[in-house]
């Protein structure tokens, strides 16, 4: 056997037959993983304008593109790299998000104090 049928990844021993299914079988699973790890991506990316966790399923559909594609591989690295602290664990304290909390417990009451003003003055029927 010559080094350039072995570079190919073809041996003699396996004939045609056999490096076409082998090849048909990489394409197979290439295109599964690009479907998949697409629809994943594409409900992340939906989740970024709707609610649900977008950064849930943006890194797990890249996660699972970069099982075949190299781009994909770098963009999770980026990705990564860039959010290290953030893996495993919950929503970071920010002044911003404690901000956020102490106006979302203010509400309520505001809220109640508004409709009770706004059904006092509501005209009643007789």
């Amino acid at each position: 056997m010559d080094q350039a049928s072995k570079a190919d990844g073809h041996d003699e021993s396996t004939g045609p037959v056999q490096a076409t299914v082998n090849g048909a079988l990489r394409h197979a699973r290439r295109l599964v993983v690009a479907v998949v790890g697409g629809t994943v991506l594409g409900i992340g990316v939906v989740m970024l304008v709707t609610p649900g966790p977008a950064v849930v399923f943006i890194p797990l559909g890249l996660a699972i593109l970069a099982i075949e594609f190299a781009w994909a591989r770098r963009l999770l690295k980026r990705v990564r790299e860039q959010f290290p602290d953030r893996a495993g664990k919950g929503p970071a304290e920010t002044e911003a998000s404690k901000d956020r909390a102490d106006a979302a417990r203010r509400q309520p009451g505001q809220d109640h104090e508004t409709q009770e003003s706004s059904a006092s003055r509501a005209p009643t029927r007789s």
